[in-house]
């Protein structure tokens, strides 16, 4: 259930499936090794990929200036960068 996130150089990477078009941005647990996250926004013009920057940032406390996306701009398969603090705030996202 780990291998969705690892931590390089101080900054955790998080794999992500995600879903657009939700009736509203929440996780929606693990699944094949990426944390999958609904997203409440359509996937154009770059809508989706604002909305999970803001609502990680949101659920993290991180600035979304420190929320990166990597690789997926245009796919549901996203990898993104945030500091390493996320972590533990992410994870007691996924066990409440």
């Amino acid at each position: 259930m780990d291998n969705w996130y690892r931590i390089q150089e101080k900054t955790l990477v998080v794999d992500i499936k995600a879903v657009p078009g939700a009736s509203k941005t929440e996780i929606a647990g693990i699944a094949e090794n990426r944390l999958r996250i609904r997203i409440a926004a359509a996937p154009e013009d770059g809508k989706a990929n604002a909305e999970l920057i803001a609502f990680l940032a949101k659920k993290t406390g991180m600035a979304k200036r420190d929320i990166r996306l990597v690789l997926g701009e245009k796919n549901r398969l996203k990898t993104v960068e945030l500091p390493q603090e996320a972590l533990q705030p992410l994870l007691a996202l996924i066990d409440s």
